[in-house]
């Protein structure tokens, strides 16, 4: 029986299209709710990028942020996993070597270095986070780093690797990858949250669309991947759904309440 269901944002259950989570989704999370399950969001955004989920707030039980980086339940920290900051200031480095854009998200606050119009393009606009400001990189730097977001490229990404032999890359955008300490992933934060839960993964479904989303898709009772995810994704799942502008969560959420 499953008993909690752990959902991304990003095309999972949020539209790229309309930035907005489609009115079947939001009443089959609340069908889903009222029958006493769990619900909690998986996401690669960190929390103040997280800023789209008011048609369900009321509904949501606790979160996975920044990849696995930072999980909670109400007030309750469930994991936290900072980055070593030598490993930090060699994906500056890098960056600043190259002049690509970088997010660098502290517990509290983001900043970004070498922004440019791909930045606008894809977080503002593309993300719906328009009006959100970036704190300045020195304020940043003074707080736990949980996750670094540079505008790298596959062969970037593979340059960049053997320097940081303590962080994990998770790509979920073609534009950008993830970057966290070596124990964050989704798939790890599932069993920390089930754990905290006092239940077992089994009893857990998860749903997701982007390469971040493999590790909880296969660790979950039950993996649901989009019918938008790539086939690596939908090879990991146990069940491919709709698309999400095409009543994928619903259609799902049927099939397993």
């Amino acid at each position: 029986m499953i008993k909690a269901l752990f959902f991304d944002i990003d095309g999972t259950l949020v539209s790229f299209k309309t930035h907005r989570i489609p009115q079947s989704a939001v009443d089959a999370l609340q069908h889903a709710h009222d029958k006493g399950m769990k619900i909690f969001i998986s996401t690669g955004r960190p929390v103040p990028f997280i800023n789209n989920l008011d048609q369900i707030e009321p509904l949501i039980d606790g979160y996975i942020t920044t990849t696995g980086a930072y999980c909670f339940i109400g007030d309750r920290v469930v994991c936290e996993y900072p980055m070593n900051r030598e490993e930090v200031q060699k994906i500056m480095d890098m960056a600043n070597r190259d002049g690509k854009t970088t997010a660098i998200v502290g517990k509290e606050d983001i900043a970004i270095i070498n922004p440019k119009h791909v930045a606008e393009e894809v977080f503002i606009k593309g993300l719906g986070l328009t009006g959100f400001c970036f704190t300045p990189l020195d304020t940043v730097l003074h707080q736990p780093i949980l996750q670094v977001t540079p505008f790298f490229d596959d062969e970037e990404e593979k340059e960049l690797k053997p320097l940081i032999p303590h962080c994990i890359s998770s790509r979920w955008h073609p534009a950008f990858t993830d970057i966290t300490d070596e124990h964050a992933d989704k798939g790890k934060a599932l069993h920390a949250m089930a754990d905290a839960l006092g239940i077992s993964v089994k009893e857990t479904a998860a749903f997701g669309d982007g390469g971040n989303d493999i590790p909880i898709i296969r660790e979950a009772g039950i993996g649901v991947a989009m019918g938008n995810a790539k086939d690596d994704v939908k090879a990991a799942a146990d069940i491919v759904t709709r698309d999400i502008d095409n009543n994928g969560i619903a259609t799902a959420l049927n099939k397993l309440l």
